[in-house]
């Protein structure tokens, strides 16, 4: 039985049908859920004097994902399940691996929607693939089309 659920959660399709999946398991098991929104590293603004940083920007994304997160839980709790949500920063599978290993997850949640093309799907790589195999847990993958 699975005690806690951490869910790869971007707001998405697929990330609102894995929302969905994962709802009805930690209502079945009775699992603590935790939502994770992984925002992408900083990336500095190009101009002709090269690469500059800009904190308002990535403040406005931090508060974009938050968002995101914040319309998750609430979607849980009229559900009646509590959750909680966190923003992290880095490489999506990475943090989401590290993310199960603290909060000791016994299975990840993540949404994957078929790319069209093979350049597409050679292109963005595929995060629940590569999840699997760094993963501390299982991984429930759930696919739209």
């Amino acid at each position: 039985m699975y005690k806690r659920i951490l869910l790869g959660y971007d707001g998405s399709e697929s990330g609102q049908r894995a929302l969905l999946d994962s709802r009805e398991i930690a209502d079945w098991s009775q699992a603590e859920l935790v939502l994770v929104a992984v925002m992408p590293l900083p990336v500095a603004s190009l101009g002709p004097e090269g690469g500059v940083y800009d904190p308002m920007v990535e403040g406005l994304e931090r508060e974009r994902y938050r968002a995101v997160l914040d319309s998750g839980v609430a979607r849980l709790a009229q559900a009646g399940l509590q959750s909680r949500g966190e923003v992290l920063i880095g490489d999506p599978v990475q943090e989401l691996a590290r993310a199960a290993a603290r909060l000791q997850a016994d299975l990840i949640v993540v949404g994957h929607k078929h790319q069209e093309g093979w350049a597409a799907r050679w292109w963005r790589g595929s995060v629940s693939k590569h999840l699997i195999e760094e993963a501390p847990c299982s991984v429930l993958v759930v696919i739209t089309r």
